[in-house]
């Protein structure tokens, strides 16, 4: 195992700014995982710290050693990527074996190693087979074999799952999450879903623009986003966002009026505001919850456009005044055709932002999963 330290790490091409001032420890034994949308950087990142790309400025120390200069196949890291890049002509056995031939590793400890692998990857039976006989979730198991042979102290996934079918994605997320569990390693991983980082992380890198917006575990994204970016890209549906403005501001709390006229007074640490400002009020589409079963904080009339049955939820969709608004349905209101529904939100449930989209201080966010 290894720690990962990155200082003030920056990549440009050229005049073209790619990653600015990029600073972030990943811990012994840590599953840390880079998620944003496409450009944002992440791939640059991984690919820097594997030593596929320079680094323009900055240092990067891996156990405490700088290896801004150290050739990749120095850095003792295994690296898995979107392609399996196996050598077609080899069987499994060879394909695992490879990186040990290269490193003059005897035949007996090669043997042993691409036993074990094998086994830990339950892939012992198809040690004798090419490639081309093996389905898109075992070549991906294979190429991640090859990477466990050479014993790395740290894993580098570039989207590993990306070319899988949803159910094979669902299968590999747990065989990967096992494995880390198993090995111990530290793990870098790099996907552009959400879902992906939120099961399998044990610290989630949000980028944007070649910047890191926040740091944090799956729970502190999800409860405590520290921008209206960082709370619009983690959930599934996501946050739902309603313009707003501040009437009333004080240390402990904030007042807020609706366009629709109501006024909320929300748990929120807004003395640095002014009176009139625009906010934007966010809610996360579970936190909706029948009038009859909240404490009064946030209710509002959803006219709604259309309902989605996935069978252990149901959706509404549809428009509070000018704002598009989607809600996780209280059991009691998930059947029938409705055109409008009455939702409320506690007031700790609520979350604002301001117009350069940072998150203002929750007082009493929640301490669990909903």
């Amino acid at each position: 195992m290894a720690d990962v330290r990155l200082e003030r790490i920056s990549k440009a091409y050229g005049n073209v700014q790619i990653l600015h001032d990029i600073d972030l420890d990943i811990a012994h034994g840590e599953f840390a995982v880079f998620v944003g949308p496409s450009g944002s950087g992440k791939s640059t990142l991984l690919r820097m710290i594997g030593g596929l790309e320079s680094i323009s400025e900055g240092q990067l120390l891996i156990d405490n050693n700088v290896v801004n200069d150290v050739d990749a196949s120095d850095r003792n890291l295994g690296m898995v990527f979107q392609s399996y890049a196996l050598y077609p002509h080899m069987t499994v056995r060879q394909n695992l074996a490879f990186p040990l031939r290269m490193a003059k590793a005897s035949a007996g400890v090669t043997e042993a190693k691409v036993r074990q692998a094998a086994a830990l990857l339950q892939v012992e039976h198809l040690l004798d087979r090419k490639p081309r006989q093996l389905s898109g979730g075992q070549r991906q198991r294979v190429a991640i074999g090859r990477a466990i042979v050479r014993e790395p102290k740290v894993f580098l996934f570039d989207e590993p799952l990306s070319n899988l079918d949803t159910e094979l994605r669902v299968q590999m997320r747990v065989q990967i999450a096992k494995l880390h569990r198993q090995l111990g390693n530290t793990m870098i991983y790099v996907t552009h879903d959400q879902v992906e980082a939120m099961t399998m992380a044990d610290k989630i890198v949000v980028l944007k623009d070649g910047r890191i917006e926040q740091v944090g575990t799956p729970h502190d994204l999800y409860h405590r986003p520290a921008s209206q970016f960082v709370a619009g890209f983690i959930g599934s549906p996501k946050m739902n966002f309603i313009d707003a403005t501040l009437v009333a501001v004080h240390r402990e709390r904030a007042e807020i009026r609706l366009e629709t006229g109501m006024t909320v007074s929300l748990p929120i640490d807004a003395s640095a505001q002014a009176v009139g400002e625009p906010v934007t009020l966010g809610i996360r589409p579970d936190d909706f919850r029948s009038p009859a079963d909240s404490e009064q904080g946030l209710i509002v009339e959803l006219e709604v456009d259309f309902v989605e049955h996935l069978g252990n939820a149901t959706y509404f969709y549809g428009n509070v005044g000018a704002a598009s608004l989607v809600a996780r349905a209280p059991k009691l209101e998930a059947a029938g055709r409705l055109e409008k529904i009455a939702l409320a939100a506690t007031s700790a449930d609520c979350h604002l932002f301001l117009p350069n989209g940072k998150a203002l201080r929750r007082l009493h966010a929640p301490t669990s999963w909903n």
